[in-house]
């Protein structure tokens, strides 16, 4: 009865849009994300930079935790989109800069610096007077297959 009880409560608020999750694979190891304290994407909706086409900030009280990473949404509706489909939404090469993804290396992201390619959300440093995302449209057909490559190589540890 207990246990009934138990399940009862975590259906419930999981369709009500609370805070309890199940967790789906998206593929590699914690170590391996772009994160500030289990938070990816320093708090952005993964989901609206899709919807909206636009960097919005999430609530901390809409999120979604999946295989140790937090997302934060800015609505219910989007966190039940990325519940559905992580693979769909989560930023490639773990969150990190896609630029400096083709020479295989971890770099920051401003969240705000973002480009949909194929229906894959990649993030881009801007800091500095340096925002790589335009340096990637002027080689992309080079820069996402090396890309692609380092981060396969970072992936599988070889």
């Amino acid at each position: 009865m207990k246990s009934t009880l138990i399940l009862f409560t975590i259906l419930l608020f999981g369709f009500a849009g609370g805070n309890i999750s199940m967790a789906q694979s998206i593929g590699y190891d914690l170590m391996h994300y772009n994160l500030n304290k289990g938070l990816a994407l320093q708090g952005y909706d993964p989901v609206a930079y899709f919807t909206e086409n636009k960097a919005v900030e999430g609530s901390e009280n809409i999120n979604h935790t999946l295989e140790g990473v937090t997302y934060y949404f800015k609505s219910a509706k989007n966190r039940q989109l990325f519940i559905k489909k992580p693979q769909q939404y989560a930023p490639q090469y773990g969150g990190y800069c896609a630029y400096a993804m083709a020479d295989g290396d971890k770099v920051k992201i401003d969240p705000e610096t973002f480009k949909i390619i194929d229906g894959k959300l990649f993030l881009y440093y801007n800091f500095r007077f340096t925002n790589t995302l335009e340096s990637w449209n002027k080689d992309q057909i080079n820069l996402l297959p090396k890309a692609n490559t380092a981060w396969a190589k970072i992936v599988s540890g070889r």
